[in-house]
């Protein structure tokens, strides 16, 4: 029915919403947290990599366990799994307990990636599934523009610790609505009832591939570069430009509007020059490498004299990070065997993640040895060109492609 499909598009995305806030949040209420719990920009760099070293071994698995929890159940099991996570953070006291929640957080939420993907394979029919996963990719970004304009007032008003219970509360709501949704419904494709295990061979096979390759290295040195965004920039407004939590909104909102702006405009540009006559690898590449020349903006961000200066930097530069993203994403289906790019992608996502953690825990310690931002701007910047390269390094035939 299509209301019911309407129903389930606006859950899906509504996802995206709480995945962001609960991975923003932290960050924003950094300076409170500080004041309450001690700890230092070098505590803090370890709780988000502890996150992103979850998030990131999870991903070898969380796609054979959404497979055999099957469309129906793998949802619900990770929401409500993140979502007690989510509220758990309200129950630490020490840096060791804040690490502790957001190794939870970080591997229940790798299960939401593959059962979205699922879901959306499973109730929706073929034609408009690439317009409904557009839209919920499109959510992410939705979520990082809200939470910064929500999270403090909540924080600010009821304390900290209650806007996690916040978070919670508002996931286990989503599993309700989601029950209530599909009550009745049956989806349209079930897959296997078995999910297989991925074997060591299979990984070994893979890993002699050049394609396989071309996406891990190149999501290792994009995803890097969203991650220290995610993390670092409220933290740079507050240290740089001395904003206090609640004046956060407005800038935060500007920037994350960017990355909305990156991940429909990425994915459009490239389907119009495939439109056009334009092999489908070629176009994603073209679309790269300007995103590429754009990134170079991130350099100027640690030099900016002007609060909205820094601000209209930071939007530049994660506009083409997300322009860049999304076609790195669409490239893994152009590169790899259908029946693999399951796999590759979870590799690959394992490998940004990595990478994210290394960047934001050095981070924390640079700063706190009396270090600034610019070399991880910097680098920042000068990362979208090294993917670049690396991709053409690796896909020596791509020009010439057609699909």
């Amino acid at each position: 029915m299509p209301q019911r499909r309407t129903a389930l598009l606006l859950l899906l995305a509504l996802i995206g919403v709480i995945n962001y806030a609960d991975l923003q949040a932290i960050a924003i209420l950094k300076p409170l947290i500080e004041r309450s719990v001690g700890w230092t920009d070098a505590d803090y760099g370890r709780v988000v990599a502890m996150f992103q070293l979850a998030t990131a071994l999870s991903y070898l698995w969380a796609g054979t366990v959404v497979d055999r929890l099957g469309a129906r159940m793998s949802m619900p099991v990770a929401v409500t799994a993140f979502s007690i996570a989510d509220a758990a953070h309200a129950l630490a006291r020490t840096t060791g307990g804040f690490m502790l929640a957001r190794i939870g957080l970080g591997a229940s939420e790798s299960l939401t990636t593959p059962a979205v993907i699922q879901a959306v394979g499973a109730y929706f029919e073929p034609g408009p599934r690439a317009r409904v996963l557009g839209w919920v990719n499109s959510a992410n970004s939705l979520g990082a523009i809200i939470t910064p304009l929500v999270i403090p007032s909540v924080a600010l008003t009821v304390g900290w610790r209650a806007a996690f219970v916040l978070l919670g509360a508002v996931g286990l709501l989503w599993t309700v609505a989601w029950g209530v949704s599909l009550r009745g419904s049956q989806p349209l494709q079930t897959g296997t009832a078995r999910a297989p295990k991925p074997t060591l061979r299979g990984y070994l096979r893979l890993l002699r591939e050049r394609g396989t390759w071309a996406i891990v290295v190149g999501k290792a040195l994009i995803d890097q570069v969203w991650w220290l965004l995610l993390y670092w920039t409220p933290d740079l407004l507050h240290r740089t430009f001395h904003l206090s939590v609640s004046g956060y909104g407005g800038p935060l909102a500007v920037i994350y509007g960017g990355s909305m702006l990156g991940s429909i405009g990425g994915g459009w540009a490239s389907s119009r020059l495939v439109l056009r006559g334009m092999g489908a690898v070629r176009s994603r590449l073209t679309v790269m490498l300007v995103c590429s020349v754009i990134g170079l903006a991130l350099l100027g961000v640690s030099h900016a004299s002007g609060l909205w200066g820094a601000v209209a930097l930071l939007t530049i530069g994660i506009t083409a990070m997300q322009g860049f993203s999304v076609n790195m994403f669409t490239l893994i289906t152009d590169v790899v065997e259908p029946e693999r790019v399951g796999t590759v992608t979870s590799l690959g996502a394992f490998a940004g993640n990595m990478a994210g953690m290394a960047v934001v825990w050095l981070c924390g310690v640079h700063l706190a040895a009396g270090g600034g931002y610019a070399p991880f701007f910097d680098s920042a910047a000068v990362s979208f060109g090294l993917a670049y390269a690396w991709l053409r390094l690796m896909l020596p035939g791509a020009g010439a492609r057609s699909a």
